[in-house]
This record gives C-alpha cells, sequence and structure tokens, in this order.
C-alpha cells in the first residue's frame, strides 16, 4: 500500500500547487534573506525527484475528478468499507494506519477512489439470476480464524495435545506460533469473508472447510510448516432472498480483473477527454497499446541516427 501512500500525499498538495495559477516565476509559497520558493520551483523539485510517482498522483486525481463526476460513493458507503477495514483487522487496525502514514480521513479518500474504480468496472457487467442462485449456493459466510504455526509436525503434534489438555489456544499461539503477524495477537487472523478464504495456501484454505466453530483441526502441513486452525466464530447465511443483492454484487466483482478495470479506466479517462499538458507527464494516461505503438517508432528513429550517424563517418574517412 505504500505505492498509494506516497501519490496520494503529492495528490494532495504537490499537484494542486501546478494549477495556483499566477505569474510565469509562479507564486511565492517560503521566504528567507537568501531567496524566495516558489510553486513552481517546488513543483518542478518533486517532478525531478518523484517522476513515476507523480504520474501515478495525476492519474488518481484526475480519475477521482472523471469517475466523481459520473458515480457516486456515500458517506454511508465510506463509512461501511471503513467499519468493515476495522472488523478484520481488529487490534491492528490503528497500526495498519500508522504504517502507511494515513490518518483515518486520508484512509476514506484512498477508499472513495477504490469505490469510484470499482462502480465504473461495474457499470458493464450483466449477471443472470440462475448464475446468483448458483454463486449463493456455494457461498460461505464470514468466520473469525485463529491458528498456529510452528516448524515440524513433532512441535505441532506437542501443541495439539496441550490443546486437548485444556491448554489456552491463544497463550500457546504466543508461545509457539512462528507467525510474527498473528502470533502476538493470540494466532487471531480476523475475520475471513467468502472471497478471502482463497487467499490462503489450498491445504490452509481445504482445512477451513472442515472446521466447525471451536473445532481445533489436526497439524496442516504446507509450505510454511505445520499449521493447527480453529474457526472461534461464525456468521449467519441468510436466505438467498435477504442476500441477494450482496450476491449479486459479489458475482459481478468476482468478474472483474486488473486488466478489465484498467480497459474501464482506460475508456472513462478517454470519454471525458483527458488531455496532459506537462510534457514531463504525458505518459500518465497512455495506454498499453499506445506504448506499444510508440516503442516501435522510436526504435525506427534510433535506428536512422545510427545510419546517418555511420554515414557520416564514411564520408569523413573517404575524405
Amino acid at each position: 500500500m505504500k505505492k498509494w501512500a506516497l501519490p496520494l500525499s503529492l495528490a494532495a498538495g504537490v499537484l494542486a500547487l501546478s494549477g495556483c495559477g499566477g505569474a510565469n516565476d509562479g507564486n511565492v509559497i517560503a521566504t528567507s534573506k537568501a531567496g524566495d520558493v516558489t510553486d513552481t520551483e517546488l513543483y518542478a523539485e518533486m517532478k525531478d525527484k518523484y517522476g513515476p510517482q507523480m504520474e501515478q498522483a495525476l492519474q488518481e486525481l484526475m480519475q477521482k475528478k472523471v469517475l466523481s463526476d459520473k458515480y457516486e460513493v456515500t458517506d454511508e458507503e465510506l463509512e461501511k468499507e471503513v467499519e468493515t477495514a476495522k472488523e478484520q483487522l481488529g487490534a491492528q487496525y490503528e497500526m495498519f494506519l500508522a504504517q502507511y502514514g494515513l490518518d483515518e480521513d486520508g484512509f476514506k479518500e484512498f477508499l472513495k477512489l477504490e469505490l469510484l474504480r470499482e462502480k465504473a468496472a461495474l457499470a458493464d457487467v450483466k449477471v443472470t439470476d440462475e448464475e446468483v442462485k448458483e454463486y449463493y449456493d456455494k457461498w460461505q459466510p464470514e468466520i473469525n480464524v485463529s491458528h498456529i504455526l510452528v516448524e515440524d509436525e513433532a512441535t505441532a503434534k506437542e501443541v495439539k495435545q496441550k490443546l486437548a489438555d485444556g491448554g489456552d489456544f491463544a497463550a500457546l499461539a504466543k508461545e509457539y506460533s512462528t507467525d510474527p503477524g498473528s502470533a502476538e495477537n493470540g494466532g487471531s487472523l480476523g475475520w475471513i469473508d467468502n472471497a478471502g478464504r482463497a487467499q490462503f495456501v489450498p491445504e490452509f484454505t481445504e482445512a477451513l472447510g472442515k472446521l466447525k466453530v471451536n473445532e481445533v483441526s489436526e497439524p496442516v502441513k504446507s509450505d510454511y510448516g505445520y499449521h493447527i486452525i480453529k474457526i472461534t466464530e461464525q456468521k449467519e447465511k441468510g436466505s438467498f432472498e435477504d442476500m441477494k443483492d450482496q450476491m449479486t454484487d459479489e458475482l459481478k466483482q468476482s468478474k472483474i480483473d486488473s486488466e478489465t478495470l484498467q480497459k474501464k479506466l482506460d475508456e472513462e479517462m478517454k470519454a471525458a477527454d483527458v488531455k496532459v499538458t506537462d510534457e514531463d507527464l504525458k505518459g500518465a494516461f497512455e495506454t498499453e497499446e499506445e506504448s506499444k505503438e510508440e516503442a516501435p517508432a522510436e526504435e525506427d528513429a534510433a535506428t536512422e541516427d545510427d545510419a546517418a550517424s555511420d554515414e557520416e563517418s564514411t564520408t569523413k574517412e573517404a575524405k
């Protein structure tokens, strides 16, 4: 997520400076006895130091403007996303914000852009009632998962026996688990939704499908070692009629990949007639096809330059 933390900070400050107007030399934003600094100087310095990030920041700023003009993200939707993040991250939520230098308002700005992109991508996706019903039948409700990860089978059996003898799962996770991300939280991985189950290695995901609430798994071997898994809570699955809208949204989202999303964003930018007037940032909205078209042209130009250079050398030698 650091990829977007810096661009968002740039978008909030430096890029805004470029549209301030004023004299050719720029507006003075800091003074000293040795001289002043203008917004133009700062903008040029930031471009020099953070070229690729500046392009990404420009993309995000323009996408937010264009998509906000066509799609709406409500305060209720944003609050729901924040609450989902808090629920999934649990005690790690504040640490997550601090890790990426965000406060909650900054996190909401990121979530708003993500929701706008999602709405744009989903606008053209269609699903049938039969597809939705089939998706619902396979759908599994959210579960709160904990695990203890150890390096070898002998240790896994030792921990499993201590649990069978009445040992506390959270205490044993802190003592034995080699997973730094969950050990200090008593082995908790937080709430895992239907799609989130697939984020784990296949052996782990398969074990989750067989466990009941408060049941402790046998040691599960994966490339990371041996897992002892426990589902501490599980939400109830509502009726199809009550969940139909949610199932429809989730099914549509499952049909969107990064390539489809990028194609839709490119279409939206083209429809909005986006043009970049800053030569240094011209590539910010260049599509993959346009990049491929330019590459051969640049190669041809380089070949012509080389040929001209060779001809000049030959002429000099002849003289």
